[in-house]
């Protein structure tokens, strides 16, 4: 392990919840949740005025309303998140070539091996200069953790939430981790966590006590090993710059569950065709398309078929779909579908099937997770709006969904510049002079998704 704190991690602080408390002035300082807003939707992110009545990241949405039900509830805007993650994401590169990415709001960086830091003094000033560079150029705050290693890096990062800086000395690590509880070590979840309370051993100082032989006649051999070197703050693992991608896939949660078997085979045939709208993204092809599929009861199944070269082709891609979709009988229900591509390319095997020819090409925007196609039509033809997606009109000007029913959808106009809420207007759901749009950037000349 190193022998200084040149390993630093990022973690935005309630990336999604703050993101759009930043982007609309009567959020802030108020409790926002961000997630699915169906019957089974759960949190994705809820802003820390939220998590004071117990919110939380993986709650089923219904229990939030019922421990929150004046905060704010908006469906997610990934295209604006990730166009966020991307600014935050140079400034991570500016100080090393090697930033390993968690996700769109977390990850981690070696200091040393970019020349910024080589010492707990030079690191901390680089920590500190990326905490001003972020909040500079996103509106947004994130916590900052350095440490020897990246098990410690991550700890630190969540001691110092929300909006600090927190840095281990190399030296303490024992001492800091001993009193932790064994949660806190990677690899150690509820099910390993609940194993070891059955043996008595709670702390991480517990771990060292039990010694190695016990840890691993009570796990194994493999995570016995792993997790009693983490106890005793060991972890050399290297921070890595790229992750080779192994798939690209897709996948979607109904409300209620689908029985008709038309709908099933229409939503597999929309699903194919978004994959493959990431894989030409990604700049790739594969040749293992794979179906998902949850049924009424919770079972799910996974089909594959490989295909003779990799392919990028929508047409391709949907006929193999529904040829696996024929082997599954989806009688009683079905809860969820997925499309998956693996075996992945960066070439693809031209005229793959002679019935691919004359498909047409994909040009349409993918509607999950952006936001500008942000208007549906329901089974009447009615526009359905979704909260918190950015609108325009032709009178008010630049506005997001407060929310919508009954042939009416609410707006408040505002923009992420002003100082105080902006005003409300309801409209007809058809409105002429109502219309989807972009977000607006939350620092003048910064990311617009």
């Amino acid at each position: 392990m190193r022998t200084a704190p040149t390993i630093l991690h990022l973690d935005m602080d309630a990336f999604y919840a703050s993101a759009e408390q930043a982007s609309k002035p009567s959020l802030r300082g108020k409790a926002v949740v961000v997630g699915g807003l169906g019957p089974r939707g759960v949190v994705a992110t809820a802003s820390y005025e939220a998590r004071v009545f117990g919110v939380h990241s993986a709650m089923p949405m219904a229990q939030a309303r019922r421990l929150a039900p004046n905060a704010a509830y908006l469906t997610p805007r990934f295209t604006f998140y990730r166009a966020i993650s991307d600014q935050v994401m140079g400034l991570l590169r500016g100080l090393s070539p090697l930033v390993e990415p968690l996700s769109l709001d977390e990850a981690f960086v070696d200091l040393e091996a970019g020349g910024t830091a080589s010492d707990e003094e030079s690191a901390r000033l680089a920590g500190i200069r990326l905490r001003a560079d972020i909040r500079a150029v996103t509106g947004l705050t994130g916590s900052v953790g350095l440490a020897a290693s990246k098990m410690l890096a991550k700890i630190a990062s969540e001691q110092a939430k929300p909006d600090g800086l927190v840095l281990i000395e190399p030296g303490t690590e024992r001492a800091l981790l001993g009193p932790m509880s064994v949660r806190i070590l990677p690899g150690v979840g509820p099910a390993t966590g609940d194993h070891l309370r059955r043996a008595g051993i709670t702390t991480v100082e517990e771990i060292v006590e039990a010694g190695e032989d016990e840890v691993v006649r009570l796990l194994g051999k493999a995570h016995g090993h792993g997790l009693y070197a983490m106890a005793l703050a060991r972890d050399d693992r290297a921070v890595v710059a790229e992750r080779d991608t192994k798939s690209v896939s897709v996948e979607d949660t109904y409300d209620v569950d689908i029985h008709d078997r038309v709908r099933v085979r229409m939503e597999v045939q929309r699903l194919a065709d978004r994959c493959v709208r990431r894989l030409r993204g990604a700049g790739l092809s594969g040749r293992t398309i794979v179906l998902k599929v949850r049924r009424y009861d919770f079972s799910t199944l996974t089909r594959s078929e490989t295909l003779r070269g990799p392919t990028d082709d929508p047409g391709v891609v949907r006929e193999a779909a529904g040829r696996l979709l024929e082997a599954v009988d989806t009688t009683g229900g079905v809860r969820l579908l997925g499309v998956g591509v693996s075996g992945l390319a960066d070439y693809t095997q031209e005229d793959l099937f002679a019935q691919a020819a004359g498909e047409p090409d994909l040009v349409e925007e993918e509607t999950v997770g952006a936001q500008v196609p942000v208007v549906e039509a329901s089974a009447a033809g009615e526009r359905q709006w979704r909260a918190g997606h950015d609108v325009r009109h032709a009178e008010y000007g630049h506005g997001w969904v407060q929310g919508s029913g009954l042939g009416r959808v609410t707006v408040r106009f505002e923009t992420p510049g002003d100082v105080g809420p902006g005003r409300v207007r309801t409209f007809r759901t058809d409105d002429p002079g109502l219309e989807p749009t972009e977000p607006l950037p939350l620092v003048p000349g910064g990311a617009r998704g």
